[in-house]
C-alpha cells in the first residue's frame, strides 16, 4: 500500500516538471499593449463596438485597426482613458453609436417564464435563476449591455436607467484644467523689477 503511493506520489512529480517545463518553454508571448488595453475596456463582451468582445477590439486597437471610440459601455471615460494609454487625443464616441446613460436591466417577476436563455446570453454572469423558475438580475453585476433583451421570448426584461445620485454623478460640463497664475505672476514680477533697476 505504501509503495503504491510512492509511486503515484513519483509519478506525479515526474509529470507535474514535465508540465512545469513545457509551460515554459512553449509559451505564447502577448503583446502587452493588448493586455493594457483589454484592462482598460468594460469588460461587458457585448459586441456594440463591432468586435465579438472585449479582448478582440483591444488587439484591434494595438494593430491600428480600430479607433479608440467605439465602445459604448466604456462612455467618454474610456476613451479617455485609452487615448492616455497610447498617447492620442480622445475623440466623441464614434458615429453611428450614442452615448447612453448607464442602465441595468429588470425581470418582470409575473411574465417571467424561467427559459434561462437570458442567463445564457449575459457574459457577466449578472442574471441568478434556474429551469422553469423567475430569474432575478444582480443590479450591482450588470454593465447595461442589453444582450439578454434579444433572446427573451415573452419580452419580461427591460432596461432601467439608473438615478442619479452621489456615487455615480458626473460633471456634464467641459473640464478646463486650471493653470498655476501664483508662479507666472511671481515670474513676470521678478523679471519687471529686474529691468526697473
Amino acid at each position: 500500500m505504501l509503495d503504491a503511493i510512492w509511486i503515484l506520489s513519483a509519478i506525479g512529480l515526474v509529470l507535474g516538471a514535465i508540465l512545469g517545463w513545457a509551460a515554459v518553454r512553449y509559451r505564447v508571448q502577448d503583446d502587452p499593449l493588448v493586455e493594457k488595453i483589454d484592462a482598460v475596456l468594460p469588460q461587458t463582451q457585448c459586441g456594440q463596438c463591432g468586435f465579438p468582445g472585449c479582448k478582440p477590439y483591444a488587439e484591434a486597437i494595438a494593430k491600428g485597426e480600430a479607433d479608440i471610440n467605439l465602445c459604448p459601455p466604456g462612455g467618454a471615460e474610456g476613451i479617455e482613458r485609452l487615448a492616455e494609454l497610447l498617447g492620442v487625443e480622445p475623440k466623441p464616441l464614434g458615429e453611428g453609436l450614442e452615448l447612453k446613460p448607464k442602465a441595468v436591466a429588470v425581470i418582470d417577476e409575473s411574465t417571467c417564464i424561467g427559459c434561462t436563455l437570458c442567463i445564457q446570453a449575459c457574459p457577466v454572469d449578472a442574471i441568478v435563476g434556474a429551469a422553469k423558475q423567475m430569474h432575478v438580475i444582480v443590479a450591482e453585476q450588470c454593465t447595461g449591455c442589453e444582450l439578454c433583451l434579444p433572446p427573451c421570448p415573452v419580452d419580461c426584461i427591460h432596461m432601467v436607467v439608473e438615478a442619479e445620485n452621489t456615487q455615480n454623478w458626473k460633471w456634464r460640463y467641459p473640464v478646463f484644467s486650471i493653470k498655476d497664475v501664483t508662479e507666472k505672476a511671481v515670474t513676470e514680477k521678478a523679471v519687471t523689477e529686474k529691468v526697473a533697476k
